[in-house]
């Protein structure tokens, strides 16, 4: 297949632990299950992603605040979503989410979604990522490209997520040469459609990719007409199983 063309020197060897990183499920309400389980101990979390509504919505949600005060009482990192419009989104906007997501949910930092990838953007996404980190301290800051975006981004967050989609071109998808000069650390993949025989192929695809930031999911699209991230996998202890316990941060 063709991920094994990868040039990236040492990564099957290496020792980086991997761990998930969750899109963001839906309500507390209406996925009550998927969030209890992600305070059970043991589970291998780089971070949780809170989307109350596209956002933090438009007033403080008690039940996502118990949510989110539950993962943060068990040491697990948790970023507010806000999304970028692929940059169409005006900096006013946007940071104003931010300081919601903190006022009221006291975020670790940001997931921010459907970043651009051009070179063209990438002096207001820095402007962007200088602000957020002006308004949450020591904040974790995630760039949701879905896909390789131009090198210098890497250079401005904490991480990129370099894949978003389904299993069907993740199975064919290649790495970015220019991956190579940063640690696993730094990336993140998120699959849907990964069915539980491929679920190995999976891992070892984001080993060689150098990706140790993920999370896998049985859960589709359905044609574009549904969040294959608002559950959680069918095949959720086994793959907690395949990765490990313990946490990674």
């Amino acid at each position: 297949m063709s991920y094994v063309t990868s040039t990236r020197t040492g990564i099957a060897s290496t020792r980086v632990r991997t761990g998930f990183g969750i899109p963001g499920y839906a309500h507390p309400l209406v996925a009550p299950t998927e969030w209890g389980e992600l305070t059970r101990p043991g589970t291998p979390l780089h971070w949780v992603v809170l989307n109350v509504a596209d956002g933090p919505g438009t007033r403080p949600d008690p039940h996502c605040l118990e949510a989110a005060g539950r993962l943060r009482n068990a040491g697990v990192r948790v970023l507010g979503h806000l999304d970028s419009a692929t940059g169409g989104r005006n900096l006013g906007e946007v940071i104003a989410d931010a300081q919601r997501h903190v006022d009221w949910y006291q975020v670790d930092g940001f997931l921010l979604d459907r970043c651009p990838t051009d070179g063209v953007s990438l002096p207001e996404t820095r402007r962007t990522v200088a602000t957020l980190r002006a308004v949450c301290e020591d904040a974790h800051i995630v760039l949701g490209h879905g896909t390789h975006p131009h090198p210098g981004y890497a250079e401005c967050a904490d991480q990129l997520v370099t894949f978003s989609g389904p299993w069907s071109d993740y199975r064919w998808s290649q790495v970015a040469e220019w991956t190579a000069e940063h640690p696993p650390e730094r990336f993140c993949h998120f699959v849907h459609g990964v069915p539980l025989p491929h679920l190995e192929e999976a891992l070892r695809i984001a080993r060689w990719q150098g990706a140790a930031t993920i999370y896998f999911t049985d859960r589709t699209d359905q044609g574009g007409h549904s969040d294959p991230w608002e559950a959680m996998p069918g095949y959720w202890d086994e793959i907690v199983s395949r990765i490990g316990t313990g946490v990674s941060e």
